[in-house]
């Protein structure tokens, strides 16, 4: 890496040195024996991924709708006699009786505004179980403090500062699990994938904590596992507000710089 230092002196000065770059690499979701997904991904907590993926794709509440989840190397797939040009790390699941596979998701990649969402609502799936308890309530000093401990639980990012975050706090407002990726979606699939294996599932009164904006689709896998609040570093999309406030999900965004704003569930944030 040739690192360029003092752009805008007379003389520049260069530095040929060592670089992290942070991995990434295709990984596949195969479900019952079908190829459903291949995502682009940082390595590791693959299984995590998967499961997490899962959640917002199929009806799945119980640990019994889940009875296998292995992960394969590419070079063990190769050994199995898999094409060298398509064996990719691969998680191999298995659902239980009754549970119907996801199809392949078509992803919004655009935004409009909140009237012509109301299609898209509609179709969106719905919580499992109540997001909150009935006195569940959340403050600014406590979005701050779990931004501040994500962040600092964020060794990936230190090292390369390329990748994405997402946390889990419980309802008693400390993280559970950090996790890092290349992908926003997939930091957030690998934390919900790994309440779902610990058996912490569904998440009522729990919160979800992401570094950067919150997309309709970061929404979506939020409400699929009935997380009761979302606390953002960035802002959300025009749609993503729009399903926040259709479900009741507290939204909050910009929590930095001893500031915040609220974009939904105004009344469950406490000041």
């Amino acid at each position: 890496m040739l690192r360029v230092n003092d752009v805008t002196a007379t003389t520049t000065r260069s530095i040929d040195q060592f670089d992290r770059v942070v991995v990434e690499a295709p990984l596949a979701i195969s479900v019952d024996q079908k190829t459903l997904l291949t995502t682009m991904r940082t390595p590791g907590h693959d299984e995590e991924l998967a499961v997490g993926w899962l959640l917002s794709e199929a009806e799945i509440m119980a640990p019994a709708d889940i009875i296998s989840v292995e992960r394969v190397g590419a070079s063990e797939l190769r050994h199995w006699g898999v094409d060298g040009e398509s064996a990719v790390d691969t998680v191999l699941a298995e659902l239980g009786v009754g549970v119907v596979p996801p199809r392949p998701r078509a992803y919004l990649t655009s935004s409009s505004c909140g009237v012509c969402s109301s299609d898209v609502l509609a179709t969106t799936p719905q919580p499992k179980v109540a997001l909150h308890t009935a006195d569940w309530v959340i403050t600014p000093q406590v979005a701050h403090a779990l931004i501040n401990s994500m962040r600092s639980e964020q060794k990936m990012f230190d090292l390369t500062g390329s990748l994405h975050a997402a946390a889990l706090a419980g309802p008693d407002n400390q993280l559970l699990v950090v996790r890092e990726d290349v992908g926003r979606h997939n930091a957030v699939d690998k934390v919900l994938g790994n309440a779902f294996l610990e058996g912490n599932f569904p998440l009522t009164d729990h919160i979800l904590v992401v570094s950067g904006r919150v997309s309709y689709e970061i929404v979506t896998k939020a409400l699929s596992a009935s997380v009761a609040a979302i606390v953002a570093v960035s802002g959300p999309t025009t749609l993503a507000v729009d399903l926040a406030r259709a479900h009741g999900l507290v939204l909050i965004g910009f929590t930095r710089d001893d500031r915040l704003n609220v974009y939904s569930g105004k009344g469950r944030v406490k000041l």
